[in-house]
């Protein structure tokens, strides 16, 4: 962000011209790592939604070398699904650096570097992340993670699915009083918890179906179908096992009803 400050600096003091300026913010807003991959560094300023590295596929050598990219550009990194010789590399690769903050979410496969002293702007909005069986907590922590990375304040509730249904009102009535602006409900095997959740209340909820079942409707195909069948009004859903967009979209959805 530095080169960003500097432009809009030498703009105000009338030292480039604003075609110079908006040249140099083009420029600037795509990063090269090597001859691999192309950093979008700009694109949390642009659409609030940070950039994540997907450790899926990527050597060691090619994740390292992304977060120090991002760590000198955003001042932060946020790692996705990373497996645990990864996570092992990542962990090795920093830990003498003492002024990185590294915190890592086992259940939601998630990394975040921060060189100190960034901290994530808080933005005031809330959100309440329910999950229907202990099967779906992964996904549902990957959404938090990067919820709260948004600005938001997060209240959780997990295995609380209809094959105990009175389980559901007591955490839904306190996240209601809670104010929460978005609910994101994540649901496996038929997948009816969000459509239950969107027909008692008036929050906008955002639907996860996740990848546990099998049979006819495995690896989340049944969720996927039952949340898209559902005659309950109010009830977004994204693809399957993911919790980075709904994150990413109540995230937006909660800040924007918060100003």
């Amino acid at each position: 962000m530095d080169d960003l400050r500097n432009i809009l600096k030498l703009l105000t003091e009338k030292k480039i011209t604003i075609e110079e300026a908006e040249k140099f913010l083009k420029a600037n807003a795509i990063q090269e790592v090597g001859d691999l991959a192309k950093l979008d560094i700009l694109r949390k300023v642009r659409t609030g939604i940070p950039e994540v590295i997907y450790a899926h596929k990527k050597s060691n050598e090619m994740i390292i070398d992304i977060i120090k990219s991002f760590l000198e550009s955003n001042q932060f990194a946020i790692i996705s699904r990373y497996h645990e010789s990864q996570k092992e590399f990542i962990l090795k690769s920093f830990e003498n650096n003492k002024g990185i903050d590294i915190n890592v979410n086992e259940l939601g496969k998630v990394i975040i570097l921060r060189q100190k002293p960034f901290k994530f702007e808080k933005k005031n909005g809330m959100i309440g992340i329910i999950t229907a069986g202990t099967s779906d907590i992964p996904v549902a922590e990957e959404a938090k993670v990067i919820s709260e990375t948004m600005g938001c304040k997060v209240l959780t509730s997990y295995d609380v699915g209809i094959a105990g249904i009175h389980r559901i009102f007591t955490p839904l009535s306190d996240m209601i009083k809670e104010g929460v602006h978005v609910m994101i409900v994540c649901a496996g095997m038929e997948g009816t918890l969000p459509g239950v959740v969107a027909a008692l209340t008036d929050i906008p909820v955002i639907g996860i179906p996740v990848s546990s079942g099998y049979g006819l409707g495995e690896k989340g195909i049944g969720a996927l179908t039952t949340m898209l069948q559902s005659c309950s009004p109010g009830l977004l859903i994204v693809n399957i096992d993911n919790g980075f967009g709904a994150g990413a979209s109540a995230a937006l959805i909660a800040n924007r009803m918060a100003r």
